[in-house]
């Protein structure tokens, strides 16, 4: 089987997707017999990019212009890029705060000294470069981020997921925290695959993988008015992980 030759990088997030494949500690000495992780500044160094690559894994957004041009280089030396967390799919909890004028809010954070010309409204990947597969979550399953790996060794990108968290939920018989709680669950209209991690410990899904496939949105808003989901705070809580993903 061919040695892959694989980049790891991350922009604008808190590394925690990065993390999470790290934290397969039983798997990465196979791993590691069968990929060249040659871009992984959090991992190891040197971080220095050198010609082209099967595969580069991108975590977070895209928020400085030092970051739209590392994006732009790596597209154009990876046969595959894909985007790693929902920072990086959708635009996650760092652009929360977009369109509410970015001079003020680094200003709030850094002080008057701050050069607020590098740093602008944070963007998920696709609006800068094409992107070819994504691995949603806050972060990705282990599990996700290993099969990713062993398919890309095939030749094979991971396939989208069709289906919200609520199917995870009855596949594993979970209680329905929605319909038999009147919780505030958002686990009809997000992306499944993670085993519906939260509810299974009682924990409403807080929407962390970002918008599933077609969600039937006025329906959704219809069964959360039926079970007392005040509507303000339903539109809230959705745009936490996708700000843009509705109007």
């Amino acid at each position: 089987m061919k040695r892959l030759k694989i980049a790891i990088v991350g922009l604008t997030a808190c590394s925690g997707c990065q993390l999470s494949l790290l934290n397969c500690e039983a798997e990465l000495p196979e791993l590691l017999n069968l990929i060249d992780f040659s871009l992984f500044p959090l991992a190891c160094s040197p971080a220095v990019i050198e010609g082209d690559y099967d595969a580069v894994l991108v975590e977070g957004c895209v928020s400085m212009p030092q970051e739209h041009e590392l994006l732009k280089n790596l597209r154009k030396r990876s046969r595959y890029l894909i985007a790693i967390g929902t920072c990086s799919v959708c635009g996650g909890v760092a652009s929360i705060r977009n369109g509410e004028g970015r001079e003020m809010l680094m200003r709030q954070v850094y002080g008057d000294s701050c050069p607020v010309g590098e740093s602008h409204d944070p963007l998920p990947l696709h609006a800068v470069v094409s992107v070819d597969a994504v691995l949603s979550g806050c972060p990705p399953e282990k599990g996700e981020l290993l099969n990713m790996l062993t398919g890309l060794l095939h030749g094979v990108l991971p396939e989208s997921i069709d289906y919200p968290v609520c199917n995870d939920c009855r596949m594993n018989e979970h209680l329905c925290l929605l319909t038999e709680r009147g919780q505030l669950c958002l686990g009809l209209i997000t992306k499944g695959g993670c085993g519906a991690r939260c509810p299974g410990l009682g924990v409403p899904c807080e929407g962390c993988r970002g918008p599933a496939m077609e969600p039937n949105l006025p329906e959704a808003r219809a069964i959360y008015r039926k079970h007392g989901c005040d509507e303000a705070t339903v539109l809230e809580r959705m745009r936490r992980f996708c700000p843009e993903w509705l109007p």
